[in-house]
C-alpha cells in the first residue's frame, strides 16, 4: 500500500548526543526514504530543487553525502560551479545558474547557489555593493517563475558557531585527510565573522518569501543536522511509495565445457589489516 508523506515540524527539545550506532541506524531508514522519493520523482516527473548555503565548515558538503549516497546520481543531481569565467562574468547573473535547474524526474542539489552574490561576492568585493542589493531586490522574483515552472525549491542556511567554526578549521589544518578541504579563502574569510552575520541577516530579510522560505539548521552536531535536514525535506516534497514487482532471480545457466583459463591476472595484493 502506498503512503503519502506528511508535513510535520516535529522539534526535538532536548537533544543529546548521537552514537555512531544511532545515527547511522536512522540514516539508514531515511536513506529508505529518500530511494522511495526518487522513484516517485522519476515516475511522476517531479522538478526538485534544493539549495545548501551556510558559513564555511558549516556541513553542507557531509550533508549533501548524507543525501546522496544511497540515490541515482543520475536523478539526484549535485551542482557545485566553479569560480565564473570571464565570459560567465559578463553574462546577466543568474544566466550560469538556469542551464542547471531540474528537468521532469530530476532533483538537484546546489552546494552554493545564486546565493554567493548575497555572501562571499558582497563581503570579499567580489561584486559591487550596488549588485548585491540589486540581486536581493530581484531573486524573490526570480524564484517565484521558478516554482511557477512546477519546480519545488527548498532553500536550507547551515549554521555553526564560532567556536566549532574555528575548531573544524584548526583541524582542517592539522589533519591529513582535512587539508585539501582549506583554501586561502577560508582563512580570509575567518576574521570577518559579523561582516558574514550581517550579510546573511539581510539576505534573510530581503529573501524569505512566503513562496520559498529559508530554513536553518544548527550544524554544531553534524550527524543531527545531516538526519534533521533529510527528515524535513522529506516531509516537505509529496511523495508516495510505489508498488514493487517480486523479483526472482533466474537460474543460472550451466557451464557448457566454460573452465577458468591460465591467464596470469595481476591481482591485488591480499594484506593484512589493520596495517603495521
Amino acid at each position: 500500500m502506498s503512503k503519502k508523506r506528511k508535513h510535520t515540524e516535529d522539534v526535538d527539545s532536548t537533544p543529546t548526543k548521537l552514537t555512531r550506532r544511532d545515527y547511522e541506524d536512522e540514516l539508514a531508514k531515511l536513506h529508505v526514504e529518500l530511494v522511495k522519493l526518487q522513484q516517485w520523482v522519476v515516475h511522476k516527473g517531479m522538478k526538485i530543487c534544493i539549495l545548501f548555503e551556510g558559513r564555511d565548515t558549516a556541513g553542507k558538503g557531509g550533508t549533501i553525502k548524507a543525501i546522496t549516497e544511497r540515490v541515482s546520481p543520475r536523478v539526484f543531481r549535485v551542482i557545485a560551479l566553479p569560480s565564473p569565467t570571464e565570459r560567465e562574468k559578463s553574462q546577466m547573473y543568474v544566466q550560469r545558474y538556469i542551464p542547471h535547474l531540474p528537468a521532469a524526474g530530476e532533483v538537484v542539489i546546489f552546494d552554493r547557489s545564486w546565493y554567493n552574490r548575497a555572501g562571499v561576492e558582497r563581503v570579499m568585493g567580489f561584486c559591487t555593493e550596488k549588485q548585491a542589493r540589486r540581486f536581493l531586490d530581484v531573486v524573490p522574483s526570480v524564484e517565484k517563475a521558478i516554482i511557477e515552472s512546477g519546480v519545488i525549491l527548498l532553500k536550507y542556511w547551515l549554521e555553526v558557531s564560532p567556536e566549532e567554526q574555528t575548531r573544524r578549521l584548526e583541524a582542517r589544518i592539522t589533519d591529513g585527510r582535512k587539508v585539501w578541504k582549506l583554501s586561502p579563502m577560508d582563512v580570509t574569510s575567518y576574521g570577518r565573522w559579523y561582516d558574514y552575520s550581517r550579510a546573511r541577516d539581510e539576505m534573510f530579510a530581503a529573501t524569505d518569501s512566503s513562496w520559498a522560505p529559508w530554513f536553518v539548521a544548527r550544524s554544531d552536531d553534524k550527524k543531527r543536522a545531516r538526519l534533521n535536514i533529510i527528515r524535513h525535506m522529506l516531509d516537505h516534497i509529496p511523495y508516495e511509495e510505489l508498488p514493487r514487482e517480486k523479483v526472482k532471480l533466474p537460474k543460472r545457466q550451466d557451464p557448457d565445457g566454460y573452465r577458468e583459463p591460465d591467464y596470469p591476472f595481476k591481482f591485488v595484493p591480499e594484506r593484512a589489516w589493520p596495517a603495521g
